[in-house]
């Protein structure tokens, strides 16, 4: 408005290098003066920047730059600068385990530089002593913590079971055998539209085949969660080698120790399959 401008004029804030960008949060009834010192201050109001689910940095570029100044591109350019990949002690391939799904407060005008030093800062915040004692009672970096945490996220969504899974696949990788886990065939074939592993899937030569290479992916498959990292540092200890889905609608899994024992929980879940005409 007019009187905004003739106020900001005098008080010497109609020049382009005293205004300061971000984001403001102003109160009903703010006098210009007081809007205009507000401004001036460049007392931001951070803003919540919710980081969750995603298969690659690319998501996360775009979800994160939906909230802050930082254009994709630019933030999606730290996951592969092998400067800042090898300051936060990452590679290429293990890049998005810079990245711990959590609520984080930001200023708008954060670029992408600040949004990856603050996301590595979190990272070895979240990596306390008790979670590194535990990673190295398994014999895993955190980084083959978080990998096989992203498979045990993609296996269920539910977090009691988390633990048990992550089990199954330790005492898999003990006895060296492969993994076998679907969802990385679904990532190494990036057919993330598929409802059903087929023996197509099976065929693809990547490091990420865990049907053809045993031992874990070069990667994480997606960004794992708190509880997905946890049931890995925490799984049950106990002499499970297998799992199938119950052939029901709860989400939840049969577990077996032997594969004569898996074959029964699969043909039950073959025939719900079928009786629902699930091909």
């Amino acid at each position: 408005t007019e009187s905004f401008k003739t106020a900001a004029g005098f008080m010497s804030f109609d020049k382009k290098e005293t205004m300061r960008p971000g984001r403001f949060k102003l109160k009903d009834g703010m006098s210009n003066r007081e809007l205009i010192q507000l401004l001036r201050s460049g007392a931001q109001s951070p803003v919540k920047v919710v980081i969750s689910y995603a298969r690659l940095p690319e998501e996360i570029a775009g979800k994160a730059a939906s909230f802050i100044e930082a254009d994709s591109l630019e933030i999606l350019e730290m996951f592969r600068s092998k400067e800042r990949l090898k300051e936060a002690g990452l590679q290429d391939v293990t890049a998005i385990c810079n990245i711990i799904p959590n609520t984080y407060e930001f200023y708008w005008n954060t670029d992408a530089e600040g949004f990856w030093k603050k996301m590595t800062k979190e990272r070895k915040k979240f990596w306390n002593e008790s979670r590194k004692k535990k990673a190295k009672t398994l014999n895993l970096t955190e980084e083959e913590v978080y990998t096989l945490a992203s498979i045990v996220d993609s296996e269920t969504t539910k977090a009691p079971e988390k633990p048990r899974i992550a089990g199954v696949y330790l005492n898999r990788i003990k006895k060296g055998m492969k993994l076998e886990a679907d969802p990385t065939l679904v990532f190494a074939t990036r057919d993330f539209d598929t409802r059903r592993v087929t023996d197509r899937h099976k065929e693809i030569d990547s490091p990420y085949n865990t049907y053809m290479y045993a031992g874990l992916p070069p990667g994480p498959i997606r960004m794992s969660s708190i509880s997905g990292i946890d049931a890995v540092l925490n799984a049950e200890s106990h002499s499970y080698l297998f799992f199938c889905a119950k052939p029901d609608e709860s989400g939840y899994h049969a577990f077996a120790k032997t594969y004569s024992g898996h074959l029964v929980n699969a043909r039950k879940w073959w025939a719900y399959l079928k009786k629902r005409n699930i091909r």
